[in-house]
């Protein structure tokens, strides 16, 4: 997608739920495969395991409905592009938190910030649900324009607050 032409785009945001067209769930898991395989394709990035994202997708949206999130879904003129997912984190990390999850924008729809208006969308529910914090971790090496989204954002570094097992992770927080 040409990003000169983004007057003529049409955004549209959806939220995936368990009684979506199969199409559309389709979609998404494919959205979180790409993900998945663009993070295994890094340098330096080990620790990730494909394999249980693959179980994630395959119960998606379920997977983070069960943990009092969900998943949206961006497309740009009709077309799939984008993908972002938040849960809830428990109460002995952080009381009345979210985690957000799996940021993906299809390399063709890059530039049409739409990294920023899925991520604006979730912590728009957030703070419509009345969380107090959204945290999140990325590796800033291979998301580097994510990184610069969450910090633009509001976001700052905070300690490690799970035990994702991926190297060169940074961990980050927004209070609300």
């Amino acid at each position: 997608m040409d990003p000169r032409a983004a007057t003529s785009l049409q955004v549209h945001l959806a939220e995936v739920t368990a009684i979506a067209a199969e199409p559309a769930l389709t979609q998404a898991k494919e959205l979180l495969l790409e993900y998945g395989r663009f993070i295994l394709a890094q340098p330096g990035v080990t620790g990730f395991c494909y394999g249980s994202l693959e179980q994630e997708a395959a119960r998606l949206p379920v997977s983070y409905n069960q943990q009092g999130g969900g998943c949206l879904m961006a497309h740009v003129n009709g077309q799939p592009a984008g993908f972002v997912a938040w849960r809830a984190l428990p109460a002995e990390v952080a009381p009345s938190a979210w985690e957000l999850k799996r940021l993906w924008v299809r390399p063709a729809a890059r530039g049409l910030s739409l990294g920023r208006v899925l991520t604006q969308a979730v912590l728009d529910r957030a703070r419509a649900a009345l969380r107090a914090q959204v945290f999140l971790d990325t590796v800033p090496t291979a998301m580097a324009a994510a990184l610069r989204i969450y910090l633009q954002l509001g976001f700052e570094p905070c300690g490690p607050y799970n035990d994702n097992p991926v190297e060169g992770l940074g961990y980050f927080v927004l209070n609300l």
